[in-house]
């Protein structure tokens, strides 16, 4: 199975140059250290910042630059600061071409839900809700099972929905899928060591599987 690292790497390989990116709060974030050197993309934080460099050495700390995660990071040349109203109408206006968030379910028909933990207090789904309507993309990085091995690809979303029919594609610890309208998850990369007959088992929704599926390979 995949480690959250391998996760962000691969995420990595769906980003496109030119693109505007929000990372989610989690495994997402991860994905700013491992973009290819050749693509020129504007990594974006909802509190209000436009160009997000890699995490930073324990030498290039600075507790005034934070991510919406409030997790300490490093910004490029050109980045700029602005307030969070400026940074939603950025969102709400589609101007983010690519959103990468977290998950705790995503149904066979793109549904997300990843606010709600059930019987803990939560403040609110934040930008997330604003982030899966608006944005062109979505990817969703996940494990693909909860930690007492309930499947989290499912029919149908159990917790409460972030945003419907939104998602894309979803990179687990166990695969890579394309999300089909009206067809279901689509198989289309194996975490390395992972069978197919595996992820068939560990998946509730409906799972097409066509052809040989290829393992993932990383550097």
């Amino acid at each position: 199975m995949l480690d959250k690292t391998q996760i962000a790497k691969r995420i990595a390989r769906e980003v496109k140059n030119g693109q505007y990116i929000n990372l989610g709060i989690g495994i997402p974030t991860l994905v700013a250290n491992y973009i290819p050197d050749n693509l020129e993309v504007v990594l974006q934080s909802e509190n209000g910042l436009l160009g997000i460099g890699p995490f930073p050495t324990e030498d290039k700390i600075d507790p005034d630059l934070i991510n919406a995660g409030k997790q300490t990071i490093t910004v490029v040349k050109g980045s700029a600061l602005f307030n969070s109203a400026d940074s939603f109408a950025m969102i709400r206006g589609g101007h983010v071409h690519l959103t990468i968030l977290g998950a705790m379910e995503v149904s066979e028909n793109g549904d997300i839900a990843n606010w709600k933990i059930p019987g803990k207090m939560v403040k609110g789904m934040g930008g997330a809700m604003d982030l899966v309507a608006s944005a062109e993309n979505i990817i969703v990085a996940m494990q693909h099972c909860s930690k007492d091995g309930q499947s989290k690809l499912l029919k149908e979303c159990s917790l409460p929905i972030t945003g419907i029919k939104c998602v894309k594609k979803i990179v687990t610890d166990l695969a890579v899928l394309d999300v089909l309208p009206g067809r279901g998850f689509k198989l289309l990369e194996r975490a390395p060591g992972v069978t197919v007959k595996e992820i068939i088992s560990k998946t509730d929704g409906k799972l097409l599987v066509e052809g040989e599926i290829p393992e993932m390979v990383f550097d």
